[in-house]
């Protein structure tokens, strides 16, 4: 099963030119567990996500791919 709010994880951080480090590490976590939350091999924790659409200034439902616009 393909997840889409995958690709949209990845393309959010490089569309800000951002490294996995450096999201890891406005998510308190290692590099090498925020490369594993991409590529879907764990889970993206719901208070990540949470963190995440703050830090990019986008809704969930975006984040998500439930909605195409952010």
């Amino acid at each position: 099963m393909e997840f889409s709010y995958l690709k949209r994880m990845r393309d959010l951080r490089e569309d800000h030119d951002k490294t996995q480090q450096e999201i890891a590490e406005v998510l308190g976590t290692s590099q090498t567990m925020y490369a594993r939350y991409e590529r879907g091999a764990n889970e993206l924790p719901i208070h990540h996500l949470i963190t995440l659409c703050q830090f990019y200034g986008v809704s969930t439902d975006y984040f998500l791919g439930l909605k195409k616009d952010p």
